[in-house]
């Protein structure tokens, strides 16, 4: 039976083989945007060597990569509006497969950057273009299982497959290997968009509002330098950073005071009159700031400063996938009583997990850590399908297009944002505990005249006292990580007030 919201006119005139067919070929396409999302982070070390730069210049590579898709994103709606979504798909998925093989062949930086510059560009439409495809394919009351099995594959399991089978690749042959690993696939996905994506009749499209574009690009490009950049350069305390930062605040303050006066703004402030999908743009920017963080957080931490190999690192990411598929089947049925219920579940848990992450040490098993990594996963599952639902179940179709590039967008921007603050976290508080406890290693302490406290650690040699100053450095490390994991924590329970602010409303609103 119908719940009396709208069906995309797409719905009528497709069968539903059809249908199935396009879910399968923009899933495919989209995971292979979403794959390389993190790999090229698991091979920066490898990278840097074979391109004989620093740790500073070799993360251009990824900084301008996450700049190019927080430029494009926002375009999607304006390139389907005018080209179409079978060409914009089409176009973006074939040429990212072909710079991801250039990005493999790069033989220095510069090229490096160049085609990761491109490869960002390209894929950045292809999530929120294949996201509304899915939607509009299908009526609205299965939006719930189609959402499920587009965000479990496209969403969770790419960044969980990307860094674990491209580690391995990078480790076994070549870094290279980890951008080849994605040009068959890419080949399959437009072979197989090219058969099944339906042809369009073009309407007049609409001229591009070069003002608003401009400077959301400007403020988009100095928010993610800053964000990318501000650790390294300290902050505040780099003149850089602060022009950057203030160059930003104009660019925004230009592109709304545009948007809210201008005929046909860049981005039409007419979105954020439907509550659900304003609220659900509050929740996506939480949701991506929650997302990434373990998977960026714990391999530092186990490799560097617990001891563990990459492969059990490996399968510890890996476990995340599992939980997320299990979750994700689970949200489908959860979500027919209430979306709330299901988002409340999966903040919840992540609530726990950042708990559970919280009561860490350097002697964690492996055990406790999978299982971490599963109840992770979980809460994607749980979070990711009520939330795509809610958020554009009361939004007209014909802003689909426009409202999933918003949509994606901020999910991307949440992600780099606390990032960014987590690993500033960890290194202010690491600095600043190795400080507070190197006070109390003194021949005055009375604790260092205790055998069973001392142990094998000495301050007679300067051995020892390398010995004890490393020991004090992991101490001081873990502390900061738990610090990370603490404001990760509080940000979930934060989200779980705002998800009850949404309204069960049935009628577009738009």
């Amino acid at each position: 039976m119908s719940d009396g919201r709208l069906d995309s006119p797409l719905v009528t005139s497709l069968s539903f083989t059809r249908r199935v067919m396009i879910m399968a070929a923009v899933v495919v396409g989209s995971t292979l945007y979403s794959t390389t999302l993190l790999v090229a982070s698991a091979m920066l070390p490898q990278m840097q060597g074979s391109m004989a730069a620093t740790a500073d210049e070799i993360a251009w590579s990824t900084t301008f990569n996450i700049l190019a898709t927080a430029i494009v994103t926002p375009m999607a709606g304006f390139l389907v509006t005018n080209f179409g979504r079978r060409r914009v798909m089409l176009s973006a998925v074939g040429g990212f497969t072909i710079v991801t093989y250039l990005c493999g062949q790069a033989d220095s930086l510069e090229t490096l950057v160049l085609w990761r510059v491109m490869q960002g560009g390209l894929g950045a439409p292809v999530v929120p273009i294949s996201n509304a495809l899915v939607l509009d394919s299908f009526p609205r009351r299965q939006a719930g299982i189609v959402s499920s099995i587009f965000g479990m594959t496209a969403v969770v399991l790419g960044p969980v497959i990307g860094p674990t089978l491209g580690g391995f690749l990078a480790e076994a042959y070549s870094w290279r290997y980890a951008f080849y690993m994605i040009v068959p696939a890419g080949a399959i996905a437009f072979v197989a968009l090219w058969l099944v994506l339906p042809r369009e009749e073009l309407g007049s499209g609409t001229r591009l509002d070069w003002v608003g574009f401009l400077c959301l690009s400007l403020g988009l490009g100095c928010l993610q330098l800053v964000l990318s950049r501000g650790q390294r350069l300290d902050w505040y305390e780099s003149s850089e950073i602060v022009f950057e930062t203030v160059l930003a605040a104009v660019a925004f303050y230009l592109f709304v005071a545009h948007s809210v006066t201008a005929e046909r703004p860049f981005l039409s402030p007419r979105l954020l009159r439907d509550r659900n999908y304003t609220l659900g743009l509050i929740l996506v920017l939480t949701y991506g700031m929650l997302n990434f963080t373990p998977l960026v957080l714990l391999p530092p931490l186990l490799q560097t400063h617990v001891g563990y190999p990459d492969h059990t690192i490996g399968m510890i990411v890996a476990a995340r996938g599992l939980g997320g598929t299990v979750g994700f089947f689970a949200a489908m049925f959860i979500g027919r009583i209430d979306p709330r219920i299901g988002m409340t579940i999966g903040f919840g848990l992540v609530a726990l997990s950042g708990l559970w992450l919280m009561e860490l040490d350097l002697n964690i098993g492996t055990t406790d850590l999978l299982l971490n990594s599963l109840v992770q996963g979980l809460a994607t599952g749980f979070i990711w399908v009520p939330l795509s639902v809610m958020a554009f179940s009361t939004l007209n179709p014909r802003f689909m297009s426009e409202g999933m590039a918003v949509f994606h967008l901020l999910r991307n921007i949440g992600s780099s944002l606390f990032i960014s603050l987590a690993f500033a976290i960890v290194v202010r508080s690491t600095n600043a505990n190795y400080s507070r406890m190197t006070e109390f290693v003194t021949p005055y302490s009375r604790a260092t005249d205790l055998p069973w406290a001392m142990g094998a650690w000495t301050m007679d040699t300067m051995p020892g006292l390398a010995r004890l100053a490393r020991e004090v450095n992991r101490q001081a490390a873990m502390i900061g990580y738990l610090n990370a994991f603490s404001v990760y924590t509080a940000t979930s329970m934060g989200a779980i007030v705002v998800v009850w602010l949404v309204r069960r409303q049935r009628v577009a609103t738009v």
